[in-house]
């Protein structure tokens, strides 16, 4: 009986090791509140991700932080102590990300953001981000008005981290090239009216106005100077670029010029494009499940991430097991070292210095025409 009992318990060990040697991956984000339309099509596209790397097993726990950056914390420590997350992906927006980063250094779990962060340097060994820095998108906009002569600009943003972030690459980028900003105006997230804002942007007659917002309430600065007979080119952050800004904002965002990522309009790349192939199989694979113009660049930066984390997990898988700092560690390393990875946004060559890892590659400039995007070329 004893030997029968030694035995039992360590077949059960053994299927406990097992068990926890699969990788974890933990998920948080904006599934609900103002940053759903952002969090949906993210989640959506975990769901499409593979569930193994040869013979590992992945899991992936996903959990909602409803566009709080509070509630993103908690399920972060969640997902690390609890879930033993090998990895944390998320979340959905700037503030939400930027409060992952000090659980993400303080557990050594690399973490991998899906909104453009810049990490001071004491924080950013364990935090990558895949989307298009603002400084990218900033530039593509500004290079933009340079080609079509506009020499005055006005500026609404979101009073908050992603707000202020593109607004800290945009100004210096514009001074540069000449343009003179004549206004500039915040607002909140969750703003029902700006139109006190949108009143002052007018006053100073700009030859066009960049507004810095994100999915849906990205489209209530435009709708209302519509509303007020402004005339001049609006530009859009790499934010407003989904389907529900469309939606929401209808014919009032007609002629929209937004820098976006390669992926929204895959099939209008250029063959050479080291983006197309990927972009294609991606939106496949997406709107097989989701629908015919479901794609959202959201979720595009999400299946980045899972590219790259799995591309990193492959190396990682050779030095150490999941479940254990060792494997978390090498992990990270070999999430700095990625070189030469073609994703739906773009070519990833990380670095201790960069830990986005993109170039001019990643951003085309598009127009929304018909309710629908169409390449500047």
């Amino acid at each position: 009986m004893k030997l029968v009992t030694t035995l039992a318990g360590l077949a059960l060990g053994l299927t406990a090791v097992a068990a926890h040697a699969e990788i974890t991956v933990g998920v948080t984000i904006s599934a609900t509140g103002p940053a759903a339309s952002l969090g949906i099509p993210e989640k959506n596209t975990i769901a499409l991700m593979p569930t193994s790397i040869g013979s590992e097993k992945i899991r992936y726990v996903v959990l909602d932080d409803g566009s709080d950056p509070s509630t993103a914390v908690k399920n972060a420590r969640k997902l690390v102590s609890e879930e033993k997350a090998d990895v944390i992906i998320g979340s959905s927006t700037v503030p939400t990300s930027l409060a992952l980063i000090e659980v993400a250094a303080e557990t050594h779990t690399p973490m991998l953001a899906l909104a453009p962060l810049a990490p001071p340097a004491d924080k950013r060994v364990w935090a990558f981000a895949p989307p298009q820095t603002n400084a990218l998108m900033a530039s593509a906009v500004i290079e933009h008005m340079v080609k079509t002569g506009i020499k005055t600009m006005g500026f609404i943003g979101y009073n908050d981290a992603f707000g202020e972030g593109f607004w800290r690459e945009v100004e210096p980028l514009a001074q540069k090239a000449g343009i003179k900003i004549v206004a500039s105006e915040r607002y909140n997230r969750t703003d029902t009216s700006v139109t006190g804002q949108v009143l002052k942007l007018i006053a100073a007659r700009p030859q066009a106005i960049l507004i810095v917002g994100s999915g849906t309430p990205a489209a209530l600065p435009q709708i209302t100077l519509a509303d007020r007979g402004y005339k001049g080119q609006i530009y859009q952050s790499h934010g407003a670029a989904n389907r529900d800004f469309l939606r929401v904002g209808g014919k009032n965002v007609e002629g929209t010029l937004i820098p976006v990522g390669p992926m929204l309009v895959a099939e209008q790349l250029p063959d050479a494009h080291p983006s197309k192939k990927v972009a294609l199989d991606y939106v496949k694979a997406y709107e097989s499940v989701y629908g015919v113009d479901s794609r959202s660049t959201f979720g595009g930066h999400t299946w980045d991430a899972g590219l790259l984390f799995r591309h990193a997990a492959a190396e990682a898988l050779k030095k150490a097991k999941p479940g254990t700092a060792e494997f978390r560690q090498a992990l990270r390393d070999a999430l700095e070292n990625t070189r030469n990875l073609a994703a739906t946004h773009g070519v990833f060559n990380m670095s201790a210095a960069d830990h986005t890892g993109l170039d001019v590659r990643s951003r085309v400039m598009v127009e929304v025409e018909n309710g629908n995007w169409k390449l500047v070329k």
